[in-house]
């Protein structure tokens, strides 16, 4: 695995580098192709935490995952520890739906921030995706292994883009364009 890793308010040093590396390192078991696959590590430090943002993207889905700590090594073997039971725990259900069908989804997700819209207004990231249709069982997945409250995505039944939401109740709801 191809790992790239950027500093927030923060110099990544050659111990957090290697310490990180060794970390993904044991994610490459889960991956046919380790080597074909980059994650993109962000480590900042915020107040009294800091905080790792770890996201991989698959030519089928993308994982990701995020966790604050007040010790740097900690929270890398948190997000570590938590990506591992999110590919453990969504496995079967990806094993089945590619062998049943080959369904080619990729979500590009670009954190880009442009400074000229956070000094005026209230937005403090704006991120960019490119979307490719995908049945409703297929975007709750990956709203499941992004472990977000929402997603967007092209609809392919409907034909429209679409928000799938997380309730309270842990059931999903959608908001279909016009």
């Amino acid at each position: 695995m191809k790992i790239n890793i950027r500093g927030d308010k923060l110099e990544v040093t050659d111990a957090i580098r290697n310490h990180i590396t060794s970390k993904l390192r044991k994610l490459d078991q889960y991956f046919d192709n380790p080597d074909t696959i980059t994650a993109n590590v962000v480590i900042k430090s915020e107040k009294i935490n800091d905080k790792v943002e770890v996201t991989i993207p698959t030519s089928k889905f993308t994982i990701r995952a995020e966790v604050s700590n007040n010790d740097l090594y900690s929270a890398v073997d948190l997000v570590i520890d938590k990506l591992e039971n999110q590919i453990r725990r969504n496995k079967g259900r990806l094993q089945k739906r590619y062998k049943e069908k080959d369904i080619a989804f990729d979500i590009n997700v670009n954190f880009e921030i442009d400074e000229s819209e956070v000094e005026t207004s209230n937005i403090v990231r704006r991120k960019q995706i490119e979307m490719k249709p995908m049945s409703e069982e297929e975007a709750i997945l990956q709203m499941e292994l992004l472990g977000h409250d929402f997603f967007v995505f092209k609809n392919e039944k409907e034909n429209c883009i679409s928000v799938l939401y997380k309730r309270k109740d842990n059931s999903y709801g959608i908001i279909d364009t016009n």
